[in-house]
């Protein structure tokens, strides 16, 4: 039986570029006479350190009940399961938090960033952090609004040290903060001011300024800008009978009025964070201090001593509107590290890696995919150089068997440099999330970093990540196992052929990190939350024999073909986007068809690289249209799909090869970068209908 809300607390006490990776003749010649003995031998420069397992590796979860409730061993205190509600007795608000990062750096450098790309960063410490963030949220107050949880206050802005400073002067005075971005479009943008009935919106430019003008809503009365605006944007301001002032401005007003901060309790809500979702308008995902504090303080205790310290850096670059970025950061300010924030142009992200580096950076797929296949294509044409690669990545990968990670071999200083320093060099703690990562690619990168790498799975709706691989277990294709603040279990879904009972089902979740509810949507929230107060994601899964969370399928979208029998399109994309020659993957059907067809974003790098080494000619578009090409991919994914077990009916019949790919720019994936299946849907429209025409 689950325990009590009563029993489910503790407070746990104390404290792309092109990489070419061997050049030089003598290098490479160097590299290969001692090859063979270097794999074998005593290969290290120093001494191995191997990983501190908080707990037995073949069964990392504790399973409760007729339900089969999986907790993390964290849990346990004594011979009672209790969820984390804060690690530190000190901290259990984001108000807190950064008073704690002040105390444990000995007022360190906090926020940095530079001016341009040719400048080094520059640092804000703790203290001018805490002073400027309470001056803003004094100067909000002498504006007008109410200290507490009920005010809400928009932000509307790439990473930056002024978004931080305007978050935490909201906490400063128990208010709350509601993240927009871009590529909610401004319709959405809209829809969000309007539910929550904000009046004032912290935005970064004249651009994001004038977005909001057009067609404001009614409630909006004030805009703080953080860079300059236009005179133009100021008067059509005006005309619209709404206010803008300067982030400066608003600090000056604070520092006249010196209100004294009003800190928030633990239960009060400190963020509406939107999702976007794939259909109709974004939901308001209501979350608390405690929520977030919870979610944190659980990731830190599951790190151990890999968990970030006061001579940590991070690089902020994932946008802060989402919650995997938001909990990176209160990790780091309760460890007292610092956070340098990117420049803002995704292409000088390298630039900003080396200049700033980091020792911390969350990640996602996307990124690992990127640097992983711009190292094959650097060692594609040289065979010397993938057998050193391939014999560096085998000794790290038998050191890592054994628990030890670290970048300090002689195959590091040699061979494995490059791709190290191109992340800055320092990089010790990587956390993934927001999709699977292969496990070819995670086993490169673990291997070639010589750093700490551990995978999560969340949702906003649970602060973020709600399981994280645990260091030491080198096994990948997983997620790991629930944090301390949160129970796991699997439920029925018939209709999919899923059963608790054999180890399979929906993924719900449980615990202090657990969100409120969506903000003025009661039916939404009914839906998600049942009334013991489990969250249904909508995600299949199944518990691995370690006691390790693997996510198998999506239990939204699927749908019947004209035989009856049901598909679930995301698991077969997920088998598919596997294949080299496939970059993006949207299979498609209807309930009066007998097949699934789907549409194509072919591997640019792979199918040119298919194409010179046979001498067929043509740009990546022209490739695209030949049939020979459509052969070579359709053969590939019909052979991966049959070794991973898809059922004849669940292969695709036949595809459409597409040039360009599926963005957030062009509409057809979210700002999490899933797929936008009615977009999709409706975009290739003519080109399904075509394909359905051809198999009849």
């Amino acid at each position: 039986m689950f325990p009590t809300d009563s029993d489910l607390v503790y407070g746990a006490s104390g404290d792309g570029q092109n990489f070419d990776y061997l050049t030089g003749t003598a290098g490479i010649l160097a590299v290969a006479g001692i090859g063979v003995a270097v794999a074998t031998a005593y290969n290290w420069i120093g001494k191995p350190n191997p990983a501190k397992i908080p707990f037995d590796l073949d069964n990392q979860t504790i399973i409760v009940g007729p339900d089969f409730i999986h907790y993390s061993h964290l849990s346990k205190e004594g011979g009672e399961i209790k969820l984390l509600r804060y690690l530190y007795e000190d901290t259990r608000t984001l108000y807190d938090v950064f008073r704690r990062g002040e105390r444990v750096s000995n007022n360190g450098p906090c926020l940095g960033w530079r001016v341009d790309p040719t400048k080094p960063y520059q640092w804000m410490s703790y203290k001018e952090s805490l002073l400027r963030a309470q001056n803003f949220g004094s100067g909000l107050v002498a504006l007008g609004l109410h200290p507490g949880p009920g005010t809400l206050v928009g932000i509307y802005s790439q990473n930056c040290p002024e978004w931080i400073l305007g978050e935490y002067a909201l906490y400063t005075y128990s208010m709350a903060i509601v993240p927009l971005y871009d590529t909610l479009g401004p319709d959405s943008c809209r829809f969000i001011i309007n539910q929550t009935e904000i009046s004032v919106v912290i935005c970064e430019n004249d651009e994001k300024c004038k977005s909001l003008l057009n067609n404001p809503p009614a409630c909006l009365k004030q805009l703080i800008h953080i860079k300059p605006i236009s005179k133009e944007t100021v008067e059509l301001a005006k005309r619209l009978n709404i206010n803008t002032l300067s982030f400066e401005l608003v600090e000056k007003f604070g520092v006249e009025r010196k209100y004294n901060p009003v800190p928030p309790r633990p239960e009060d809500m400190c963020t509406i964070c939107y999702t976007s979702g794939t259909t109709g308008n974004p939901k308001g995902v209501v979350l608390t201090h405690e929520n977030v504090v919870a979610n944190a303080s659980g990731v830190l205790l599951q790190l151990g001593d890999e968990k970030p310290n006061s001579s940590d850096v991070m690089i902020s670059f994932l946008p802060l509107a989402h919650m995997l970025e938001r909990i990176s950061h209160v990790g780091v300010y309760m460890g007292g590290g610092a956070i340098g924030f990117y420049s803002g142009n995704i292409a000088n992200f390298m630039d900003d890696m080396k200049a700033l580096k980091p020792t911390i950076t969350p990640a996602v797929p996307r990124l690992f995919n990127r640097i992983f296949d711009k190292v094959q294509s650097g060692l594609s044409n040289s065979a010397l150089k993938r057998f050193l690669f391939k014999a560096a990545l085998s000794s790290k990968e038998n050191e890592r068997r054994h628990g030890i990670v670290r970048n300090n071999t002689i195959w590091d200083k040699l061979v494995l440099s490059k791709v190290q320093d191109s992340m800055g060099g320092r990089i010790r703690l990587i956390i993934v999330g927001s999709a699977p990562l292969a496990g070819t690619v995670l086993n490169f990168m673990r291997c070639a970093l010589g750093c700490v790498i551990v995978e999560s799975y969340g949702l906003t709706e649970c602060a973020a990540p709600t399981t994280l691989t645990v260091h030491g277990d080198y096994t990948t294709e997983h997620v790991g196992t629930p944090l301390a603040c949160c129970a796991i279990k699997l439920v029925d879904v018939p209709e999919m052929n899923y059963y608790a009972a054999n180890g399979r089902g929906e993924i719900c979740i449980k615990g202090t990190n657990v969100f409120k509810g969506y903000f003025k949507d009661p039916e939404k929230t009914r839906e998600a939350l049942d009334d013991d107060g489990w969250f249904h994601t909508g995600d299949i899964g199944t518990f691995l024999d370690n006691g390790t969370l693997k996510i198998i399928d999506r239990k939204k979208n699927i749908f019947k073909l004209s035989q009856g029998e049901y598909i679930a399109p995301e698991k077969i994309e997920s088998i598919y986007v596997k294949s080299q020659y496939v970059a993006q993957v949207f299979v498609y059907g209807e309930s009066i068809k007998s097949c699934t067809v789907g549409v194509i974003v072919p591997d640019v790098e792979n199918v040119k690289r298919y194409a010179d080494e046979r001498g067929i000619l043509g740009t990546h578009s022209v490739l695209c249209n030949m049939p020979e090409i459509k052969q070579l991919i359709l053969n590939d994914i019909t052979d991966l799909g049959k070794k991973a077990g898809l059922k004849s009916f669940e292969q695709v019949k036949d595809i459409y090869l597409h040039p360009e790919a599926f963005s957030v720019q062009n509409g057809l994936l979210t700002p999490t970068l899933k797929s936008k299946r009615p977009e999709l849907r409706n975009f290739f429209r003519p080109q399904l209908e075509y394909v359905y025409r051809k198999l009849n």
